[in-house]
């Protein structure tokens, strides 16, 4: 997903948005919606958040360490 993409839903859950990376963003917003912060640390690509939103993002993030 695209960082703007990212801070719009950010800003929809009543985040600050500049100055934050992409990857602290997607961190936020998850513990906004009551799921793990665990974005990027599916290092050795496994996660069972099937049904994560970032899911695709986050492995590749992982990959490359955030």
């Amino acid at each position: 997903m695209k960082l703007e993409a990212i801070r719009d839903m950010a800003k929809l859950h009543g985040l600050q948005t500049s100055k934050r990376s992409k990857s602290d963003l997607i961190k936020s917003i998850q513990m906004e919606e009551g799921n793990f912060d665990c974005y990027a640390t599916a290092y050795a690509g496994v996660c069972d958040q099937s049904d994560c939103l970032w899911r695709n993002d986050c492995f590749a993030a992982a990959k490359t360490g955030g």
